[in-house]
């Protein structure tokens, strides 16, 4: 294995410069998924019971009170969208802000699923910490986009009711 080949310094240039390809890797490719493909919730991203429709992440997780002190990379990419604002307040903007919620949980689902390669060249312990890195770091944005995915549907929701009658 790569491990026993490196010094530990260009180990840990590796793996530095891998998080940063990882992350710069699926954030890209999360950024060419074609939006007809994020119009609903897969199997993946849907709502699972113990979400409570998000109220697990506002009462157990207080997350209203953190979410918007974490860095915001929506629009990096060239037609790109921040999260940080909704981009219209009417149902196309709302829909597109469902949206991209999908697409950056998709992002940081993929980044956490790079945690494992660090086991091809890294010793146990390092291995290990970086795996936790990973999750570490990846979750609390998978935490915020389905948060603020599961209040956004419900007025959704309410504004397509409206509109049919």
């Amino acid at each position: 294995m790569l491990r026993y080949v490196m010094p530990m310094w260009l180990t840990v240039l590796v793996d530095v410069a891998a998080w940063g390809v990882f992350h710069a890797a699926t954030g890209y490719a999360a950024h060419r998924v074609p939006a007809e493909r994020l119009a609903r919730d897969g199997w993946w991203l849907r709502a699972r019971s113990f979400e409570r429709r998000g109220r697990v992440y506002r009462r157990v997780l207080r997350i209203h009170r953190w979410k918007d002190r974490v860095p915001e990379a929506g629009a990096l990419f060239d037609g790109g969208i921040s999260k940080r604002e909704l981009p219209a307040r009417d149902p196309e903007g709302l829909r597109v802000f469902v949206q991209e919620t999908r697409r950056a949980e998709l992002a940081h689902w993929w980044a956490m699923a790079c945690s494992p390669l660090f086991l091809l060249w890294n010793p146990p312990v390092p291995a290990a910490l970086l795996v936790a890195y990973g999750v570490l770091v990846n979750l609390p944005f998978i935490a915020i986009q389905r948060y603020n995915r599961f209040r956004t549907q419900p007025v959704l929701d309410r504004l397509a009711h409206r509109s049919a009658r």
